[in-house]
């Protein structure tokens, strides 16, 4: 049993981590890097220890010296939060060889789900459908996956078997292309993870990305808390999420928890997780990827469950009966969540860098702003850049829509440029009010620009107000103002004649 918690991660998760368990009574180290030596998650935790240089691989990837603080520091148990080493095996194992709490699935898990490869082959067995892709288990040499691209059949998408959110993925459209996009993907995801090695997968194309939310304890038990609405990405990244899913109905939703749950159940998974899939026009459904680790998105879930999943990851690390069943799971609501990013929308989503001048996020009923950030903090170049995750909810989709069209325009960020502007088209999209998009709608049939027959239109009114405008002032200086008769106001003259007649 442990009661202080060492935080392997900076920036917004952090911070989440460190209030679940100071509502939990417990006391929160925090690590970082010489870049953030200022964070706010440092700030906020009990205690705080440098890493090291700004770089990753010289900072949050040095699981030996994270291991070292926690003992150093009397930490019981790390938490990873998402990305740096939130889902590698051997991280999760050296922390259980150091005698400290994992909160997060046991090593075996990772290892057997955290792999694509190898998550593929395992769901396989246990009768799950997957995305058709190159089967088996181990690292592929380049002249392995050039050899199975063609069975598979293009368009393809070459992804980091090591860790998600788009890092170490592209898209092939030929095998001409594929030699040159293998050896990027392999760069980025060694950058990324620490490990190059990749895995190929058939791209459905029109296909919807939704994913399920997974609980397990050490009992045996597995839940999941529905479904969220992963869709909008650009190049692979996601940048808005919404749960439930507009294109679900109350049958599938039963059909892929159950399958969900079946997949965590194989490789006998304890803690949160998230099972991807990737579903067709058709309702045919695919096992993409499970995410062992806290997902980005999973205040959505908590909004239309009730339920606090970093709470729930912690007392089940600390050996705790899952204090729920699948019967108890209800959604209430809608939630959708927008990831507030340091990029320019307008000029192909480049990085934004340097001080927040102003940050004033929005409130109000349903509204919840999860950050790392305050005014006077930098954005450096070293780490991704979200500033932040915007999240409303409502009774229905449409008032969260509009609520969250409210607090796009409460919220003020100055300093950096912000993808503010993009999320405000997307809630102004008819296509997303109607919940008619798949994975590739922003890139495809999104953009920034108001469209040509909208313009014109604009511009026609415009056009009419300058008249009116003009028309007015012209009236207005055409007219002569004479002067009163009388030298002074109506208020004096009374006042004279007031002292006159005393």
């Amino acid at each position: 049993m442990f009661n202080k918690v060492l935080v392997a991660n900076r920036g917004e998760i952090a911070v989440r981590i460190m209030r679940a368990c100071r509502e939990l009574g417990m006391n929160t180290v925090a690590v970082y890097s010489e870049a953030d030596r200022t964070a706010l998650h440092v700030r906020q935790a009990d205690e705080a220890y440098l890493l090291g240089p700004a770089a990753a691989r010289d900072s949050y990837l040095r699981g030996d010296k994270i291991i070292e603080i926690a003992q150093r520091s009397g930490a019981g148990a790390i938490h990873p939060g998402y990305g740096f080493l939130a889902e590698r095996d051997d991280f999760a194992q050296a922390v259980e060889d150091a005698g400290l709490g994992f909160i997060g699935p046991r090593p075996s898990a990772i290892a057997a789900m955290g792999d694509k490869a190898v998550a593929r082959a395992t769901v396989t067995a246990a009768g799950v459908p997957v995305v058709p892709g190159t089967e088996g288990e181990g690292d592929l040499r380049d002249e392995d996956l050039l050899d199975l691209a063609p069975a598979i059949g293009f368009p393809l998408l070459i992804k980091a078997t090591a860790g998600g959110g788009g890092k170490g993925m592209r898209e092939v459209r030929s095998l001409e292309d594929m030699p040159a996009l293998l050896e990027s993907a392999r760069r980025e995801a060694e950058a990324a993870f620490g490990d190059g090695n990749v895995y190929l997968e058939k791209l459905i194309e029109g296909a919807r990305h939704i994913e399920f939310q997974i609980l397990a304890d050490s009992q045996g038990n597995v839940i999941h808390l529905g479904e969220r609405e992963c869709s909008l990405q650009r190049r692979h990244q996601k940048l808005l999420e919404e749960a439930p899913s507009p294109f679900m109905n109350e049958e599938l939703r039963v059909k892929m928890g159950e399958v969900a749950c079946k997949a965590a159940q194989a490789v006998d998974y304890l803690n949160a997780g998230t099972i991807e899939f990737l579903v067709d026009k058709d309702e045919n459904f695919y096992f993409l990827e499970m995410n062992t680790r806290l997902q980005v998105e999973h205040p959505v879930t908590e909004l239309v469950t009730g339920i606090d999943i970093v709470k729930e990851q912690i007392r089940i690390a600390r050996g705790r009966k899952l204090r729920y069943t699948q019967d108890d799971i209800h959604l209430n609501g809608w939630a959708i969540e927008c990831r507030i990013n340091a990029e320019d929308p307008y000029a192909n989503f480049v990085p934004s860098t340097g001080v927040l001048n102003s940050v004033i996020p929005p409130s109000g009923p349903g509204v919840r702003v999860d950050t790392g950030v305050y005014a006077g903090f930098e954005i450096s170049p070293y780490y991704d850049s979200l500033i932040s995750k915007l999240i409303c909810w409502g009774e229905t989709r449409g008032e969260t829509i509009l609520r969250m069209r409210r607090a796009l325009e409460e919220y003020r960020i100055l300093g950096v440029k912000t993808n503010i502007p993009f999320h405000q088209n997307i809630m102004d999209s008819h296509r997303f009010i109607a919940g008619s998009f798949d994975t590739r709608f922003v890139e495809e049939r999104f953009s920034m620009d108001t469209p040509e027959d909208e313009k014109e239109h604009l511009m026609t009114i415009a056009a009419v107000m300058a008249t009116l405008v003009a028309h007015r002032q012209g009236q207005q200086a055409a007219q002569i103002v004479r002067r009163g008769k009388r030298d002074t106001s109506n208020w004096k003259w009374v006042s004279r004649w007031e002292r006159m007649n005393r």
